[in-house]
């Protein structure tokens, strides 16, 4: 995702009065703002860096809805919706089958010595940003076993 087109959409948003959306696209876009100038990057935003920030923001959002509680729906609704636009604009994450399948054909040596250590230092490196690391874990203890 480039910047450029986040901020494209938060206009958008703003022309059809679609506060919500425009919210949270608005926040994204000053999440990764302050990323790339954390980063010193400010002026070149690399994809990456935006990819990185949208899964961040989409976690936090995840956890948000996940802890709110249920009486309170207006704040669920809010919370939902920008879950929802968010997710549009997150990177597809590889499934489980899709990790196991790459760390038994990429890492098949590595796995064979079931240290799940030195499996999820090599496996991270390569599929961080690409699979989410939760799906990763799970994958290389059921490989460790």
């Amino acid at each position: 995702m480039e910047l450029e087109q986040l901020r494209n959409d938060m206009v958008a948003a703003m022309k059809a009065r679609d506060k919500e959306r425009k919210d949270a696209i608005s926040s994204l876009v000053s999440a990764v703002k302050k990323a790339a100038i954390d980063e010193g990057c400010r002026e070149d935003v690399p994809t990456e860096l935006v990819d990185r920030v949208i899964i961040k923001e989409l976690k936090t959002v995840k956890e948000q809805l996940d802890s709110c509680p249920p009486e309170r729906s207006e704040l669920l609704a809010e919370y939902q919706k920008r879950y929802d636009v968010i997710a549009e604009y997150a990177p597809k994450m590889m499934s489980p089958q899709e990790v196991k399948a790459y760390i038994e054909n990429n890492f098949g040596e590595l796995v064979a010595t079931k240290n799940k250590g030195q499996i999820m230092k090599a496996v991270m490196a390569v599929l961080k940003g690409k699979a989410d690391g939760k799906v990763i874990n799970e994958t290389v203890a059921e490989l460790c076993k």
